[in-house]
C-alpha cells in the first residue's frame, strides 16, 4: 500500500492555492469535470513531484464544487464536510477489500470497476482505495454489490 493524497473541499481555489504556495506546495495537475460541475487541483511539494502533469508521490487534492446553475447559494462546509478522504494505492483491490470485510469492515463503495473502493475508519473518516496499475477485470461478489451508507 502507498499513500496518495488527502482531499479537502474549498470555496475559493485561488485563495487556497495561494495559502499552500506559501507553505511550499505547487500545483501539479488540474482536472475540470463539466458534467459533475467540479474542479480537482492537486498540489505537492517539490520533493514529492515527479514532473509536470504527473501524479506526485504525495498530494493535497483541492476539490472545488462549482456554484449551482440555478443561482442558489453555494454549499457551506461545516462539521468536517470540507475534509474528503485519504487515498491509498493497493496491489490487489479485491484482496484488500476481502481482507477488510473479513475483519469486520463495511465496504461502503465496493470495487465494482476493479479500480476504486471506499471504506471508513471507526471514526467515520473515508478511505479511498485505488488499484495500483490498470483496473482489474470486474469480479463477483464486488461487481454486483451495492453501496452501503455514505463514502
Amino acid at each position: 500500500m502507498r499513500y496518495l493524497h488527502t482531499m479537502i473541499r474549498v470555496t475559493d481555489p485561488d485563495a487556497t492555492i495561494a495559502f499552500f504556495n506559501l507553505l511550499g506546495l505547487q500545483e501539479v495537475r488540474r482536472m475540470e469535470n463539466q458534467a459533475g460541475r467540479f474542479t480537482l487541483i492537486f498540489l505537492a511539494t517539490e520533493a514529492d513531484m515527479n514532473g509536470p502533469g504527473e501524479r506526485a508521490k504525495a498530494e493535497v487534492e483541492l476539490t472545488y464544487n462549482w456554484p449551482a446553475e440555478d443561482g442558489s447559494a453555494p454549499e457551506v462546509y461545516t462539521g468536517g464536510r470540507n475534509f474528503g478522504h485519504l487515498a491509498y494505492y493497493v496491489d490487489d483491490i479485491y484482496e484488500t477489500c476481502q481482507r477488510l470485510q473479513d475483519g469486520g469492515v463495511t465496504i461502503n463503495r465496493p470495487p465494482r470497476d476493479g479500480n476504486m473502493a471506499f471504506v471508513k475508519t471507526p471514526d467515520g473518516i473515508s478511505i479511498e482505495l485505488l488499484q495500483d496499475g490498470p483496473a482489474l477485470p470486474p469480479a463477483e461478489p464486488w461487481a454486483s454489490m451495492p453501496n452501503t451508507g455514505t463514502w
